[in-house]
C-alpha cells in the first residue's frame, strides 16, 4: 500500500509539473491548435535551486550551445548540474508557437520530431560540426526552425541559464527572430525559433539567395539590426549583449525585413556602470570581435556597437569582413573601405552592383563614416546604438530626398518613428 501511494504521489508530482503554465496569455485565437508557454519541473523551481556555479562557465556553456562555438575545458560537475541532471532529461521552455497568445497544449518534442518528419535530412537546412538546423511545420501551419546541438563533456544548463531563458520569452521584437522553445535531453539540446525562409544577408549579398540588394534595401535592412540590437541593449529586465553581430545571422523575410538571430545567452550587460559579460564571441565572427575583447576578454554593448560597424562596411562594400584572396591592402574590408572614404573615394568602396548616384555615392559617405566611429579603438569613443539607428534614420531621410523626391514626404512622416517598435 506505501509502495502503491507513494507512486501514486510521484505520477501526480510529474504531472503537475509538466502541465505548469507561464502568465502572458493574450486574444485567443479559434480553429488552429496552439501551443501554451511552459516551464519545465526544473524552471518552474530554479529559485530552489543552489547559485554556486561561476557565472563564466555558465555564459561559456550558453554561447557553446547556441552558436556553435563550443570551448574546450575541464569538465567540473556543480551541484546545479546535479540537480538538472536528476530531473530528467527532457526539461524544456516553450512558448507558444504562432504568437497567438492562446494558451493550450504545450510544443513537445514529439511535435518538433513530427514537424521535422522525424528530423528527416529533407528537412536540413545547415548542418555545422556541432549542430544541425531543420525545417518543421506545425499542426497549425507554422513554420519553425529547429537546432538540434550536440553536447560535448555531458553540459547541463544552469539556474543562471534558465532565468535567462525565462527572459527570452518576454522579448518580441519585429526585427528579432523569436525563440519559440528550449529542450534539454541527455545527449543533444533543441533551440527552436521562428522561421525566416529568405536567406541570410550574406547570402544576399554574395547574390546566393535573392537578386541582390540597392542602396535602399541595405539602409532599411541596417536600420532593422540597429532598432533589433538597440531593443536588446536597453531590455527593461536585464540588458542583453549580442555577442556575435554578423551577416550570417541577420535573417531577411520575402518582403526583406531584417530579423536578427543568435542573439541571447551570449552574456548579459552585468550593470549600467559599463561592467560586461564574460561570454566568448561567436565562431565565424573573424573581422568583427571588438579589440579590446582580445585584451580584456569582455564583451560589452560597445562590442556589439563594433560588430555593427563592421556590418555597415559589408553592407556598403558587399564583401565579407576578411577576404584572403585580395592583396595585403584590401584583404580587411573595413579599413579598405574606410581608408577610401578619408581619401575622398568612397565610389570606389562601393558594391559595384549598386547603382551610382550624387545621392547614393553621398549617403554611402555618411554610412562609412557611422563605421568609422563604431570602429574606433576606444569603447568610449562609440555612439551607442539607439545614437546609429537615429543617424541612419537621418541618412535615408537624405537620400530620398535627392534621389526619389517623391519618396520624401514619406520618409520624412516616419523620420519619428524610428524609436523601438
Amino acid at each position: 500500500m506505501a509502495a502503491s501511494a507513494g507512486a501514486s504521489r510521484r505520477h501526480s508530482t510529474t504531472s503537475s509539473r509538466r502541465s505548469g503554465e507561464l502568465p502572458g496569455g493574450g486574444g485567443a485565437r479559434t480553429q488552429r491548435p496552439s501551443y501554451g508557454r511552459q516551464l519545465s519541473s526544473y524552471s518552474a523551481r530554479s529559485s530552489q535551486v543552489s547559485r554556486s556555479g561561476s557565472f563564466t562557465a555558465a555564459a561559456q556553456r550558453v554561447a557553446g550551445a547556441f552558436t556553435s562555438c563550443f570551448v574546450p575545458r575541464v569538465k567540473v560537475k556543480t551541484e546545479e548540474e546535479e540537480e538538472v541532471k536528476s530531473r530528467g532529461t527532457e526539461c524544456h521552455v516553450s512558448i507558444d508557437s504562432v504568437g497567438s497568445g492562446q494558451e493550450g497544449r504545450a510544443l513537445t518534442v514529439a511535435d518538433l520530431s513530427k514537424a521535422t518528419s522525424n528530423f528527416s535530412e529533407k528537412n536540413i537546412v545547415k548542418q555545422g560540426g556541432s549542430s544541425t538546423m531543420y525545417r518543421g511545420k506545425l499542426k497549425d501551419g507554422s513554420l519553425i526552425a529547429v537546432k538540434c546541438v550536440r553536447k560535448l563533456n555531458g553540459q547541463y544548463i544552469t539556474a543562471e541559464l534558465w532565468r535567462e531563458l525565462e527572459t527570452l520569452q518576454n522579448m518580441e521584437h519585429q526585427n528579432l527572430a523569436r525563440l519559440l522553445g528550449f529542450f534539454e535531453r541527455t545527449n543533444d539540446s533543441l533551440i527552436v525559433l521562428e522561421y525566416v525562409s529568405n536567406g541570410s544577408l550574406r547570402e544576399h549579398l554574395d547574390e546566393s539567395c535573392g537578386n541582390g540588394l540597392e542602396l535602399a534595401q541595405r539602409l532599411n535592412i541596417a536600420i532593422d539590426v540597429a532598432h533589433a540590437i538597440t531593443y536588446l541593449h536597453e531590455f527593461k529586465e536585464n540588458p542583453i549583449i549580442h555577442g556575435g553581430i554578423r551577416s550570417s545571422v541577420v535573417l531577411l523575410t520575402h518582403t526583406l525585413a531584417a530579423k536578427v538571430t543568435g542573439f541571447g545567452l551570449l552574456g548579459t550587460a552585468a550593470s549600467a556602470s559599463g561592467s560586461g559579460s564574460d561570454a566568448t564571441p561567436a565562431k565565424g565572427a573573424a573581422g568583427y570581435v571588438d579589440p579590446e575583447y582580445l585584451t580584456t576578454y569582455q564583451l560589452t554593448d560597445k562590442s556589439d556597437v563594433y560588430s555593427f560597424g563592421v556590418l555597415l562596411a559589408e553592407l556598403v562594400t558587399g564583401r565579407p569582413p576578411v577576404e584572403r584572396s585580395r592583396g595585403s591592402e584590401a584583404r580587411l574590408t573595413t579599413k579598405w573601405a574606410l581608408q577610401k572614404c578619408r581619401g575622398g573615394e568612397a565610389v570606389v568602396a562601393m558594391d559595384p552592383r549598386m547603382r551610382r548616384s550624387p545621392a547614393s555615392v553621398a549617403a554611402v559617405e555618411r554610412m562609412l563614416a557611422l563605421a568609422a566611429q563604431c570602429v574606433a579603438a576606444a569603447r568610449k569613443d562609440r555612439p551607442t546604438m539607439r545614437r546609429c539607428a537615429e543617424v541612419l534614420w537621418a541618412i535615408r531621410r537624405d537620400y530620398h530626398r535627392r534621389e526619389e523626391p517623391r519618396c520624401a514626404a514619406v520618409s520624412e512622416e516616419r523620420i519619428d518613428e524610428w524609436v523601438l517598435r
